[in-house]
């Protein structure tokens, strides 16, 4: 059990004295009132997502900007170029193209004039003076807008801290009631969570905590008679694990009495006389509600509503719930729900290419690995460390890529996920940082090792690993193996060749699902962000296909395609329109423009898309 110093709200509270913390609220003299979920923030979230999908979006727009102060510098080199001919002053045979500037060079006679040597060195200046300027305003706008998302997302998640300061008051005032010296534990309170996990979860665990007291934990004396310390312990964990948040609650009190149970159940005639029933079966009982072992009602137990509550809340949410009881050594409940975005500290990898965050709770350690130390583990799907041998998962192929290359050197980083544990091959460490792990859209095609997406500081998605995924495909990797390495060679020009795909979307979030669709069947993809900005892109790269959403500010998907079939360079091009309007006149205005394919977003079908591109454009 983790040590209580491990949380971030008081270590342990003594229920038998004044608990008075900081954050508590007061209790009324007569109890009530606390049968109410607690609210620890504000349930209405949707003006801090749209904020921050609007952040995300004006950070994606710097990407041009930053191409753009590219050509900006590049004028200042060649004006600062001319300058330097023009000081010089002579003319002749061309003896040298500066690369970079385009402007020849060599010896001659002067042939310019003091004033236009003197103008190209005051354009050369000012350029400079533009581009300098233009760099601290781009960066000092993408500091501000980092500001402000990390201000968002501080109002969009809650520590858990607010959930465990309630559940101190609600064990206090049930163990004032019961007559019970009780210590309460809360762990993990540093974790941020999505206010509405939170709110759902606190008061179910509130019912939690108090049948803890109420029906667990002894009188003192009992205890002591029993051979255990005089006070009762009450313990809730909140970890992450991936796509849920596990609220683990244990007591150190006599279990629940299952004789009790089945005599309640049988006289409410849930249970036959003599019908064997084991553990699991009463405690299944005890689940749906209605039976309590109480002897009377009182302010905070003895209602039979605790358990089914918290089964009703975890079916809402659709998460589960456990209970493990042991007579004379305690309970175990762990409710486990489904999150919407959570906070972590993550370790940033990269492995063929591809970034990934490990959550840094899960990772045990970072072993560095020759080329003769990665060819060995991945030949044998194992390494040995500390006696141990561990499953060896190279992290490009569970990421769906191809199998990785032999490398020089590599880092295995040691994930574990409960008692099992894998390590993933990654091509190096970039560091930590915290992370906002948001879901993965519905129609994502995400494997297990995945557990939702972060955004880094320019905007971009990244996938966040999910330990407990990592280690069930550690246990069943195979590494592809090949005998001909000039097949392998003539497969990898093959995919340099290709010519990748363009996504054309306003959407942060749509540009993301398609990219991850795409790049999950092997096609390499550019984003735009808008019908501008995609015919721009077209007419500097030669693309394979046209993935183009049709509602879009300005040059909207219809006349992007229109515009492209006109274009005698870029009519070849086939192009997929992707839109929320589903109606008969849409689809034919989509056929009339030269559109190849017309997909629905809320028919969507991933395969039949991949089926539509691969038709257009061959097999990734």
């Amino acid at each position: 059990m983790p040590h209580p110093a491990h949380a971030a709200t008081p270590e342990s509270w003594r229920t038998d004295e004044d608990p008075a913390p900081a954050a508590s609220l007061p209790v009324p003299p007569d109890g009530s009132g606390m049968s109410a979920p607690a609210q620890p923030v504000r349930s209405e979230t949707s003006d801090v997502d749209e904020l921050l999908e609007a952040v995300d979006e004006a950070h994606a727009r710097f990407g041009p900007i930053r191409r753009q102060l590219g050509i900006v510098q590049r004028a200042h080199r060649a004006a600062a170029a001319l300058a330097d001919q023009l000081r010089v002053g002579r003319t002749g045979a061309v003896t040298h193209i500066d690369p970079v500037t385009g402007l020849g060079q060599g010896g001659g006679e002067p042939r310019h004039s003091d004033q236009a040597g003197a103008m190209a060195s005051r354009l050369a200046a000012e350029l400079g003076v533009l581009g300098r300027q233009l760099t601290e305003t781009v960066e000092q706008v993408e500091r501000e807008l980092d500001d402000v998302r990390g201000r968002a997302e501080r109002l969009r998640l809650v520590p858990v801290a607010s959930v465990l300061t309630t559940l101190h008051r609600a064990v206090h005032d049930a163990s004032t009631v019961h007559n019970r010296r009780v210590v309460f534990e809360g762990c993990g309170g540093e974790l941020r969570l999505d206010p509405h996990v939170l709110s759902q979860t606190s008061g179910a665990l509130q019912h939690v905590v108090r049948n803890a007291v109420a029906h667990g934990i002894e009188p003192a004396e009992e205890r002591l008679a029993a051979g255990k310390p005089a006070d009762g312990h009450v313990t809730v964990t909140v970890t992450h694990r991936g796509k849920f948040a596990a609220f683990e609650c244990r007591d150190d009190g006599r279990g629940f009495d299952l004789a009790a149970v089945r005599r309640t159940a049988e006289a409410q005639g849930l249970l036959s006389p003599g019908e064997p029933a084991d553990s699991r079966a009463l405690m299944a009982m005890l689940m749906r509600g209605g039976i309590s072992t109480a002897a009377s009602v009182t302010a905070v137990s003895g209602r039979g509503i605790g358990l089914d509550a918290v089964r009703d809340m975890a079916e809402q949410l659709g998460g589960d719930v456990s209970i493990d009881t042991t007579p004379g050594a305690g309970t175990r409940l762990e409710l486990v729900v489904p999150l919407s975005l959570v906070s972590l500290h993550g370790l940033i990898v990269e492995a063929g290419g591809s970034l990934a965050s490990v959550p840094l709770d899960a990772v045990e350690t970072c072993l560095r690995m020759t080329g003769e130390e990665v060819a060995a583990a991945a030949s044998a799907e194992v390494i040995t460390h500390d006696g141990r041998v561990i499953p060896f998962l190279p992290l490009a192929r569970a990421l769906g890529g191809p199998a990785p290359a032999v490398k020089a050197a590599a880092v295995a980083v040691v994930v574990k996920a409960g008692p099992d544990i894998v390590a993933i091959c990654v091509d190096r460490l970039l560091g930590t940082s915290v992370l906002i792990v948001r879901p993965l859209p519905e129609l994502a095609p995400a494997g297990p090792v995945i557990s939702g997406l972060s955004m880094d500081a320019e905007g971009n998605p990244r996938l966040v690993l999910d330990p407990h995924g990592l280690v069930a495909a550690g246990g069943r990797v195979t590494v592809a193996r090949t005998g001909d390495p000039a097949a392998l060679i003539s497969a990898e020009d093959t995919t340099k060749e290709r010519r990748p795909i363009l996504v054309v979307d306003d959407s942060l979030t749509t540009r993301m699902l398609e990219q991850s669709i795409l790049e999950s069947a092997g096609y390499q993809v550019d984003l735009a962000a808008s019908g501008e900005e995609g015919l721009e892109r077209a007419r500097y790269r030669s693309y394979a296909l046209f993935l183009v959403d049709v509602d879009m500010p300005g040059i909207d998907g219809f006349t992007f395609v229109e515009q492209t079939r006109a274009d005698p360079v870029l009519r070849e091009t086939p192009a997929i329109l992707v839109t929320s309007r589903s109606s008969a006149e849409d689809r034919r205005r989509g056929s009339d423009v030269g559109a190849s394919a017309y997909v629905v977003k809320s028919e969507f079908d991933q395969e039949q898309l991949l089926d539509y591109i691969k038709g257009l454009v061959g097999a990734a």
